[in-house]
């Protein structure tokens, strides 16, 4: 008892500090994630029921995806403004050769996807070789490639994709098994544990400060907490979705190669200071390009899980708040605008609160008038949290 008294008091020491120093981390994400939970919840007793958070689990996917892309940009401190519309691009693609060209799935989600990855190439090059400012190029970009979209789908305007492809079973299939929703929790929690304790052994080897064990061990319990009460709610609808499923794996993936590879240490050095990270031997130019391609990449793939939804691509496709919501997400997770701060997991805690308000103003039937200027609020709040936050970090000498 008095072990787990010491790791809390020094793990609460530890955190006090971080956020006096102003790094806030996913702590203010989190308590407005409870905080809005516990609003509409109190309002409407249906929203933490299984069937509402089911559906909110995946319908988090399509927007969070291309918001996990928007979080590379963000890193190096440019902008990717195009994103929706290369997503509504990608998606039309894949409908004009699966649908009307007769094309297998597979075939035709792969070019879709290279499509993305070619288009964020080709804003790379304009940005890092040509020194264009990102804003203009993804500007011209969102327009463009919306051009090119309704180029593509031609008269028909709006093609129906089969109930029961490929892409269609993206967001409609789920594991119905509770194994499959207890097992990944189990694995998750794991996963937690190894990698912080790897990551501990190498630091204490090497002569760096680490984490004491206790406190890896206390953290590691809260993520097998929350991760088997999300499992326990699956499991109480129709178990765990595919959607979800591949989310997490492609935000967790992504977040390893950022936080334990030597290009993911490139991304965010570059994002602290171009002329730094030139000197430190990066390669500046191949950074900038591979980020935009990342983000291309997440585009399109965010495009075919948001056709999926509705089974079916329109002229509509990647227009509306598609855009908004993403580049929201991924700041109101935590992501610094101003560039070197922020994780793959900051996409998806944004778009769970941006997808929880629109979600609980639904069940109240409040006009979306309402969800906008709430959403516009807390990305205000965001921003300004994060100002404060490196205001704060430089007076403390970390930034």
């Amino acid at each position: 008892m008095n072990g787990l008294r010491r790791t809390l008091g020094s793990w609460t020491g530890v955190l006090r500090q971080r956020v006096s120093g102003g790094e806030l981390g996913a702590v203010p994400v989190v308590v407005g994630v409870l905080v809005i939970w516990t609003v509409f919840q109190i309002l409407n007793s249906n929203f933490l029921s299984p069937r509402n958070l089911s559906n909110l689990s995946v319908d988090i996917v399509g927007a969070g995806m291309i918001a996990v892309g928007i979080v590379f940009v963000l890193l190096i401190g440019e902008i990717d403004l195009s994103v929706g519309s290369v997503s509504g691009l990608a998606a039309a693609l894949f409908a004009v050769l699966n649908v009307q060209q007769g094309m297998a799935e597979w075939l035709a989600v792969v070019i879709a996807v290279l499509c993305g990855a070619a288009i964020g190439s080709v804003h790379g090059f304009f940005v890092a070789r040509l020194g264009t400012p990102s804003f203009v190029v993804t500007l011209a970009g969102l327009l463009g490639w919306n051009g090119l979209m309704l180029y593509v789908l031609g008269t028909s305007g709006t093609i129906n994709l089969e109930d029961q492809g490929l892409v269609a079973k993206l967001t409609s299939f789920y594991f119905h098994d509770v194994a499959a929703a207890y097992g990944l929790a189990a694995f998750g929690s794991v996963l937690y544990f190894l990698v912080y304790y790897q990551g501990r052994r190498r630091r204490q080897a090497t002569g760096m400060p680490y984490r004491p064990l206790g406190e890896i061990v206390l953290r590691a319990g809260v993520v097998a907490l929350m991760a088997f009460a999300a499992a326990y709610v699956l499991n109480q609808f129709q178990g765990l979705p595919l959607a979800l499923l591949a989310f997490l794996t492609v935000v967790a993936g992504l977040d390893l190669i950022l936080r334990r590879t030597r290009y993911g240490r490139s991304v965010y050095a570059l994002g602290g200071g171009t002329e730094a990270a030139r000197r430190a031997g990066i390669d500046v130019v191949w950074v900038r390009v591979s980020v935009f391609m990342v983000s291309g990449t997440m585009a399109a793939i965010g495009g075919l899980f948001l056709a999926s939804r509705i089974t079916s691509v329109s002229q509509t496709s990647g227009t509306g708040l598609l855009l908004m919501n993403a580049i929201a997400a991924a700041v109101i997770g935590g992501t610094s605008l101003f560039g070197g701060r922020g994780t793959t997991w900051s996409a998806l805690l944004g778009m769970l609160v941006i997808q929880s308000i629109a979600s609980g103003m639904a069940l109240l039937g409040i006009q979306a008038a309402v969800q906008f200027m709430i959403t516009g609020g807390v990305l205000l709040a965001a921003v300004v949290v994060d100002t404060l936050a490196r205001r704060s970090q430089k007076e403390h000498g970390r930034a």
